[in-house]
């Protein structure tokens, strides 16, 4: 017996949600009014000893890029338990009502403590790579370039340009998460108070020749001086470049920034172009990590909405302990125009738990890398390199927020 319940949230518990996950994360929450318009109770859980919220768990409308398309995908955030109530089985049952419920066939997070979600299905999908740019030795190449015209932009502006360049980006990477307007007001909100003591942000653009903005990076700076004089530093929030030009005259921009010392940059990708753009690599430390943890809610449907690199037939048997509908056998075939997959009594080529199906969905990382574990088990000869070929993607993915 649990001396708790679970429900769906009420349009009135926005401030108490949000003021549980805060507790939980140990921040101080802050409500807002644009935070309320975000708020979806439909798609937020609490779990509630008698009138008290003491756990919570959202899942936010939106999509997600993945190979060859871009498909809903449940966002999941604000997962947290009151302190007192740990150890009780809170968060396993929010967790695991929120999977057997959203409609997405996906769902995604960004885990603060990777042990708790492979518990539940998720395999970390995406690797994100944090930088600490040296900028007094990086040097940036010298390579002969069209720059077309670095701006800026307000933030009303902004609202209006950037999303198309969002939307590009999601059509080249997998794991870019797509902003609706409000999103994208959240987004680009600056309050003073969440500046940590940097300048107001920055919204730097590229225009190509014709005037048309091709990139764009949100960055801060703050003032800083030691014994030798000025080494101010620069935090890169996010950088989007769909245009190779772009990419180039943005990051040497960047990179070239007078009176500062240091870069950081979070959300790079792990096959991030930038150490080709410098003629110092080791000054680019980097620290990669994981990012984004999928985890698969309806095997069929995942996987007939994505695309595969090569050609591919296989019967994959697969097991999920949380949701039954994923339990089974599945006959997986794609080529260049077409993807199905269905049920089938046919003997089983590959035997795949449902954390490794979530972890190379992205196609970031192989299948063949699950079957030392365990989690990937080959019955026919051969199948788990075709399998392997197939899911995996030529361009990493990446997530360039933390949501």
């Amino acid at each position: 017996m649990t001396d708790f319940d679970v429900r769906v949230a009420r349009a009135d518990e926005y401030e108490p949600v949000s003021g549980l996950f805060g507790e939980a994360m140990m921040f101080e929450s802050t409500p807002d009014d644009l935070g309320r318009q975000l708020f979806e109770p439909e798609r937020t859980l609490v779990a509630t000893d008698g009138a008290a919220i003491i756990g919570t768990t959202k899942a936010l409308t939106r999509d997600l890029s993945v190979p060859g398309a871009v498909v809903a995908a449940a966002h999941v955030t604000g997962v947290g338990v009151r302190a007192t109530y740990r150890r009780r089985g809170v968060l396993s049952q929010l967790m695991a009502r929120q999977l057997r419920e959203v409609p997405e066939a996906i769902a995604v997070l960004w885990a603060s403590e990777p042990a708790i979600y492979g518990r539940f299905g998720y395999g970390a999908a995406a690797w994100g790579t944090n930088y600490e740019v040296d900028l007094r030795r990086v040097g940036p190449t010298n390579d002969r370039i069209r720059p077309g015209a670095l701006g800026v932009l307000t933030v009303d502006e902004a609202l209006k340009e950037l999303p198309t360049l969002l939307r590009r980006a999601q059509e080249q990477r997998p794991g870019v998460s797509g902003r609706s307007d409000l999103l994208w007001q959240k987004h680009l909100e600056d309050k003073p108070d969440d500046r940590n003591g940097r300048i107001a942000r920055q919204i730097l653009v590229h225009r190509d020749e014709a005037g048309i903005i091709t990139g764009y990076a949100l960055w801060r700076g703050k003032m800083n001086w030691v014994a030798t004089g000025p080494a101010n530093e620069v935090l890169l929030e996010e950088l989007i470049a769909p245009d190779p030009t772009a990419y180039r005259v943005l990051w040497q921009h960047l990179l070239t920034m007078d009176l500062s010392a240091k870069l950081g940059y979070g959300h790079g990708a792990v096959d991030e172009p930038l150490q080709q753009l410098v003629t110092t690599p080791t000054a680019l430390e980097r620290r990669v990590g994981e990012s984004l943890w999928l985890r698969v809610t309806d095997v069929p449907r995942a996987l007939q909405q994505r695309q595969y690199a090569v050609p591919v037939d296989v019967v994959l048997d697969v097991t999920d302990d949380l949701i039954e509908a994923n339990t089974g056998r599945f006959r997986l075939t794609a080529d260049e125009t077409s993807v199905s997959c269905e049920r089938t009594d046919a003997p089983a080529d590959l035997t795949v738990s449902i954390a490794a199906l979530g972890a190379t969905y992205l196609g970031g990382r192989p299948l063949t890398e699950f079957a030392p574990t365990g989690h990937v088990t080959e019955h026919t000869p051969g199948t788990l390199n075709r399998a392997t070929a197939a899911l995996n993607w030529p361009i990493a993915p990446v997530s360039v927020e933390i949501f």
